[in-house]
């Protein structure tokens, strides 16, 4: 099933995602639903508050045939080095601008087997596990743009949200 995402000025995306207390069935099709959204959308990652739904989980493939589902992840900085990438949002449609994020990770989280999973990512996997994990933090892209590329977007981002807001009533 493909999920409708939600875009910019809607709530769900302002709100800190719940952790998730058990991986039952629900999740699990929460989790393909996700993925399938993500790939019709011709995305490379994909958080649950995206969708509607206050988790903690986000899909992510960055190309290369590894479908990434992470439930409950923590994110920690492996290194000071911070690397310039042109991002772009699902929920924030027609909007591309540099963000500055760490270039090396380690994530913690649990896959849709409940095993617990370490990995130490850098480069663009980096850069879409760090976005997604905003997302769980109400957290959007265009928040962490430089306070110029804000100038220049908020114009947009003030139409988007007149758009979303007007769509939901």
């Amino acid at each position: 099933m493909i999920y409708e995402i939600k875009k910019y000025g809607e709530t769900v995306l302002r709100e800190i995602a719940q952790e998730v207390d058990k991986i039952d069935d629900e999740i699990l099709e929460i989790l393909d639903n996700m993925v399938e959204t993500m790939h019709s959308a011709k995305g490379v990652g994909l958080a649950a508050p995206q969708v509607g739904i206050s988790k903690r989980i986000f899909v992510c493939d960055q190309g290369d045939g590894v479908v990434r589902k992470v439930i409950n992840p923590v994110i920690t900085p492996l290194t000071e080095k911070l690397m310039d990438y042109e991002e772009g949002c699902l929920s924030v449609p027609g909007i591309y601008k540099k963000v500055q994020r760490p270039e090396k990770i380690k994530i913690e989280y649990l896959n849709e087997k409940g095993e617990s999973v370490t990995e130490e990512v850098e480069g663009f996997l980096a850069i879409i596990m760090q976005h997604e994990y905003d997302h769980l933090n109400a957290v959007l892209f265009v928040d962490k743009v430089s306070p110029m590329a804000k100038r220049m977007i908020s114009k947009k981002l003030q139409l988007l949200k007149k758009e979303t807001l007007k769509e939901k009533k």
